[in-house]
């Protein structure tokens, strides 16, 4: 026989890429044959007709499919642009198979717990970052409102956002990261700035135009 992709290490099962016909009972239909003694074999007559195909792709499921199987067969089929025989699945047994499918089934289920489990975790760890930061916030600038400042951190500090507060110098609620995040408020909310960009006003002249009003802000959060 021809090369393999993988050396198989079971009984081999080919499908082929013709019609063959069987040489124990002639049946020309099979789509899949095992050769004995050179000799072509239906899965009827080789006694693997009861099997049940099982496409590779998983693998967890493949070896415990083939694990709880007491009988198997390697499938493979000619590659014609690799010039080799690849394994397209397995033969197993139906109990087998299904015993395989509910272990897998019970996997997937403790692996979507433990995905559950683990956002609510980030999400309080999120919470009580941006409670830290909206803290933060009020003990740099006391006179900020309290609802302003926990608007503030939920902002900057929203996971995976890339904003100042999901930097290095954010998470360690740093002075210039606090700050940045603050200034990055007032420019949106207490200035003209999305109105001077809304009208084409260059980003960087934008924001020299509100820089005053920003300034004023901050004095009056800081008394």
């Amino acid at each position: 026989m021809p090369p393999f992709a993988e050396k198989p290490d079971g009984l081999v099962v080919i499908e082929p890429l013709k019609a063959f016909t069987c040489a124990g009972c002639g049946r020309d239909d099979d789509p899949l044959l095992r050769l004995e003694d050179e000799q072509p074999f239906c899965m009827t007559c080789a006694d693997l007709d009861h099997l049940i195909f099982l496409a590779a792709g998983n693998t967890a499921l493949t070896r415990r499919a083939r694990k709880a199987s007491t009988l198997s067969a390697i499938v493979i089929r000619w590659s014609r642009s690799r010039k080799r025989y690849e394994r397209q699945g397995l033969l197993v047994e139906r109990a087998a198979l299904e015993a395989a499918e509910e272990q897998c089934l019970a996997d997937a289920d403790i692996r979507a717990r433990r995905r559950e489990r683990e956002q609510v975790r980030r999400a309080e760890a999120d919470l009580d970052f941006q409670a830290e930061l909206a803290a933060e916030i009020r003990r740099l600038f006391p006179s900020c409102p309290r609802e302003r400042a926990e608007a503030i951190a939920q902002h900057a500090g929203t996971r995976g956002s890339g904003r100042v507060g999901r930097s290095a110098a954010g998470r360690a609620l740093e002075e210039n990261a606090v700050t940045a995040a603050v200034v990055a408020s007032i420019r949106h909310e207490d200035t003209e700035y999305d109105d001077l960009l809304m009208s084409g006003v260059p980003r960087q002249e934008a924001r020299d135009q509100v820089r005053a009003a920003i300034d004023d802000v901050l004095a009056i959060w800081r008394a």
